[in-house]
């Protein structure tokens, strides 16, 4: 029964692998590619304006505020996409 369950899990482990990997390698089109390039851009704006509002001063509650509005629409969750340690 033991050898059964290990290859019932071995078994399920491979084809999740390889439906992953078929998933993972879909190619974008290339009206895909620049909307993604695009929001990359626009992700990356909002964090130097962050960057600059923090070198201001205002604090770092209100340019959180801030880089949460610009980032309301590009990415995913409150930190527009990218989360560091202090």
């Amino acid at each position: 029964m033991k050898l059964r369950s290990t290859f019932l899990r071995a078994s399920l482990a491979a084809a999740l692998g390889l439906g992953m990997g078929a998933w993972a390698q879909t190619p974008h089109s290339d009206k895909e590619t620049k909307a993604d390039i695009e929001r990359h851009r626009a992700m990356a704006a909002a964090h130097a304006a962050a960057a600059q509002c923090l070198e201001s001063g205002k604090g770092s509650e209100a340019c959180q505020k801030d880089l949460q509005a610009a980032c309301k629409t590009l990415a995913i969750g409150k930190y527009c996409g990218m989360k560091h340690g202090h």
